[in-house]
């Protein structure tokens, strides 16, 4: 391995956009590395990663689950595989381009060089940074942040944000075999945990674009999810607390 830089990328059903993701964050300076997490693709997206790492040896991985088994498992996956393998920076993306790629490392930054602990490329920080999101979703995801602040008492804006870098400590420090959430409650109770444990948390203001190819995975069991899960985090110990 020549690289500390992984980006976890989580797939399903995502052939329309995973060659050119690849690609474009191996086009980045700074030599990414890419970690797949498929979840039984039936469209093929497995099979495609596994044609690219003949192109990529050393710098693009794949671990193949067998089903949907939800994007915080995923993640989880890709957190504990990232750290056996010694990644001193762990990252998390969308393969949609939704998350832009260019802006990797500015998150890199925030963690290698601004001190940071955890950098989150927020939608919310400076205003509203979303584009192609019908209004509605824009109003649900943007009070769901300001909700789960209040709830939980973070000063962080974008609190659902799923593009984030990790330094390897903090998913190290982290009891994974306690994280209950498994959508997008997830990245509440990720961030809660990092927050709660004392780690430094800056938000890195992005634009956020809906994907334009594929189909989203968004549904009102994964809102549902985070609205009751916030209200059972707020009461419950973190582990590792003093």
């Amino acid at each position: 391995m020549t690289s500390d830089k992984v980006v976890i990328i989580p797939t399903y059903n995502e052939k329309e956009n995973i060659e050119k993701i690849i690609r474009k964050v191996f086009s980045l300076e700074g030599d990414f590395h890419i970690l797949i997490i498929d979840d039984g693709s039936p469209d093929g997206t497995a099979d495609i990663v596994k044609g690219l790492q003949k192109e990529f040896p050393d710098s693009l991985h794949i671990v193949e689950r067998k089903g949907k088994l939800g994007l915080g498992t995923a993640y989880i996956c890709g957190f504990k595989w990232a750290v056996e393998h010694g990644y001193g920076f762990v990252f998390e993306m969308d393969a949609d381009f939704s998350h832009n790629p260019d802006d990797l490392p500015r998150l890199y930054q925030a963690c290698s060089a601004e001190g940071a602990d955890v950098a989150i490329g927020s939608r919310y920080c400076n205003g509203i940074s979303v584009i192609n999101w019908p209004i509605g979703r824009v109003i649900m995801s943007y009070y769901a942040s300001t909700y789960v602040r209040t709830v939980l008492g973070m000063k962080i804006y974008d609190t659902t944000a799923g593009f984030l870098c990790y330094r390897k400590k903090v998913l190290e420090t982290i009891d994974f075999d306690r994280i209950k959430m498994k959508g997008y409650g997830f990245q509440i109770e990720m961030k809660y945990n990092a927050y709660k444990l004392g780690f430094k948390i800056k938000e890195v203001p992005i634009i956020f674009v809906d994907r334009t190819e594929g189909t989203s995975k968004m549904s009102g069991g994964i809102f549902s999810e985070a609205f009751w899960g916030v209200l059972g985090l707020r009461f419950r110990k973190i582990k590792g607390l003093k």
